[in-house]
């Protein structure tokens, strides 16, 4: 079992979209979702994060011809804490 099984609003590899409303993951349910779960443990929230932006990253450049896709806004900042 993985902290993404128990979402309903999960990513659909390779293209990391929603598999529920299709919009680029984490969806802002995802993001809900995920900071409830992780909200006693944010430096979990953003390692598992970190994770899947490496994964999405690796997969995007390989469907976009190899161009570089950053997505630190996408995985990342809504992860932060929010003193930073």
């Amino acid at each position: 079992m993985t902290p993404l099984d128990g979402l309903d609003h999960r990513p659909l590899r390779p293209i990391w979209l929603c598999r529920l409303d299709a919009n680029p993951w984490p969806c802002g349910e995802a993001k809900l979702a995920l900071r409830a779960a992780f909200a006693d443990d944010r430096s979990a929230l953003l390692t598992l994060m970190s994770t899947l932006q490496r994964e999405a990253e690796n997969h995007l450049t390989q469907l976009d011809g190899g161009r570089s896709n950053n997505l630190t806004d996408r995985f990342l900042s809504w992860a932060q804490p929010p003193d930073h």
